[in-house]
């Protein structure tokens, strides 16, 4: 897959990730660049269209499917990060609602444009599925779900002629950090990096100098060496 004359959706391209997203992507050539959003957005560049997009309205999400054609690779992105201690369960049903069922939804909504261009879906996921930060707990656990999703649908999806990518993105500068003082990675670098990784075919990407302290030990580990063992099996 190349970013080169491709049609791109972003998730929760209004700032942070999202917003580098969709500027990393015209650099690399995109032809359009579609920018999935729930409040109202602007950008210069005439490749650029805004979609309105919750991801947790079916409704609105199917809306925005019947308006693109061709789609060549959908970044879901968009997420929520509070907070929390667990001891609330309407806080984890949230986090749920938008890291995993929203990721969902969008991704069976915009399936057949994939299938048709032999596209690529990439789901920005997060380090903490693989290593909770205890304050925030309820997106760690949301955001585990969503990496195991993505694993799932990577099985599925595969033989279907969609490539399926996991971001495991570590700290990064911005709304969802504020506050920590903790080294970060710019969201331009990590765009630029989700980007590059995609091209390069990585299943899982690590774009940040922490997260990539991970790749490594989680390419050559037992987890990743199930996954490709059981999706032989599961395709003999």
């Amino acid at each position: 897959m190349q970013i080169q004359d491709s049609t791109v959706l972003v998730t929760g391209a209004n700032r942070g990730i999202g917003r580098a997203l969709i500027d990393a992507a015209l650099s690399k050539g995109a032809a359009r660049v579609y920018a999935g959003t729930r409040v109202p957005f602007a950008h210069p560049d005439g490749r650029v269209v805004a979609l309105p997009i919750d991801v947790t309205d079916d409704r609105q999400i199917a809306a925005a499917a019947a308006r693109i054609g061709r789609l060549d690779v959908l970044i879901n992105n968009a997420g929520i990060a509070h907070y929390d201690d667990l001891s609330d369960r309407a806080e984890l049903e949230s986090h749920l609602a938008v890291n995993l069922f929203g990721t969902y939804s969008v991704t069976q909504a915009f399936l057949p444009a994939l299938e048709r261009a032999g596209g690529a879906l990439v789901n920005n996921v997060s380090m903490m599925a693989l290593a909770p930060f205890p304050v925030t707990p309820a997106y760690a656990v949301s955001k585990a779900a969503a990496f195991n999703l993505t694993q799932s649908l990577r099985g599925l999806l595969t033989p279907r002629g969609v490539s399926v990518h996991a971001v495991l993105t570590g700290p990064t500068d911005t709304d969802m950090t504020r506050g920590l003082e903790i080294p970060k990675a710019t969201p331009e670098s990590v765009a630029q990096a989700i980007l590059d990784g995609i091209e390069a075919g990585e299943e899982e990407i690590f774009p940040d100098p922490l997260s990539a302290q991970l790749a490594d030990s989680w390419r050559s580990g037992p987890a990743k060496a199930f996954e490709h063992q059981f999706a032989l099996a599961a395709a003999a």
